[in-house]
């Protein structure tokens, strides 16, 4: 059977990973609470139960609480760690005093989040960290520096971009002993930039640059793990009610649910399935914090493995309004 690019490299196995986004409730200062705690525990637990062990992270979400919550649950059951892959992201500021909301791959910037990851995490170290989306300042070389920083101290074992395209990962790896590993982009039924460059490359898709000629073979030659943030688009095409759904909205919902009915499986396995079965062999990071929704989640692999070339398809014309790019 095929690898996942992670896997080659003996990180992970873990088809899927679990974004934690939702832990720690809200955007705010208000305080962790002992049912946040309870919720994320209950998250996890699942989550290894149904053979999910990569876990992700940003030091933003929920403004750091998170993580905090996070590092609770493994503060009280330390050997949880030895069983997960652990990644977070840094390089998002939010408006302060100084200046509006930016991105800063600064060396010193840098090395500061990784430090405050690892607290709130309560742990020694990071299996991956990612750049959080691309910086227009990023002096690569300073990046460079900074990765070399911590990997040398042991805080960080390997590393990875989000949403850049194929000329930042390579003017990055241009300079950084260490290699990319990840990038982590918006995919799902409802998002195909990615798909529709592959097919037509000499028209300009959408407006979403990641996605030019060339990327998704550049990550696959180059074995970089992508992974796909909201990958069930919202759960729109798996139970949630959206009041304005286009047509080709609707009627991808409604082949789901036939496609999940008659496979005898979940319409989240079914749009999961869909992203899986491409040969790039993308790992979705599905955010939810609900353990029956990530047990719903759990059939994806082995509706990957049975998707027809056809079936593929179906959906994918479907969802681009019965058309071909």
């Amino acid at each position: 059977m095929k690898m996942m690019p992670l896997e080659k490299r003996n990180i992970t196995n873990s088809r899927l990973a679990l974004g934690c986004m939702g832990f720690g409730g809200s955007w705010d200062s208000s305080p962790i609470t002992k049912q946040h705690i309870l919720e994320a525990e209950k998250a996890v637990d699942t989550a290894l139960a149904s053979g999910i062990t990569m876990f992700d992270h940003a030091d933003i979400y929920t403004r750091g609480k998170a993580e905090e919550t996070f590092g609770k649950v493994l503060k009280a059951r330390p050997e949880l760690r030895g069983q997960m892959v652990i990644q977070s992201k840094c390089g998002i500021r939010f408006e302060d005093e100084k200046a509006p909301g930016r991105y800063d791959f600064s060396k010193e910037h840098i090395l500061h989040s990784v430090d405050n990851i690892l607290k709130r995490l309560s742990v020694e170290y990071l299996d991956i960290l990612l750049l959080h989306r691309p910086d227009p300042l990023m002096e690569p070389e300073e990046v460079a520096e900074a990765f070399r920083d911590v990997h040398a101290s042991g805080k960080v074992r390997h590393f990875g971009v989000s949403n850049m395209s194929k000329g930042q990962m390579s003017l990055l790896q241009t300079y950084s002993e260490q290699p990319i590993i990840v990038n982590q982009l918006e995919m799902s039924l409802n998002k195909l930039d990615w798909v529709d460059q592959g097919i037509h490359v000499n028209q300009q898709v959408g407006t979403d640059v990641h996605f030019a000629e060339g990327f998704i073979e550049y990550s696959m030659m180059s074995d970089i793990q992508i992974q796909a943030w909201s990958p069930l688009a919202r759960g729109i095409f798996s139970g949630r009610e959206e009041p304005n759904l286009t047509e080709a909205e609707l009627k991808t919902k409604e082949l789901v649910e036939k496609m999940a009915i008659e496979k005898e499986t979940s319409r989240e396995a079914i749009v999961l399935g869909w992203l899986m079965r491409h040969p790039a062999m993308i790992q979705p990071v599905i955010g939810t914090t609900n353990p029956e929704r990530i047990q719903k989640c759990q059939d994806a692999i082995r509706q990957a493995e049975q998707m027809t070339r056809e079936e593929w398809y179906t959906l994918y014309v479907t969802a681009r309004g019965n058309r071909l790019p």
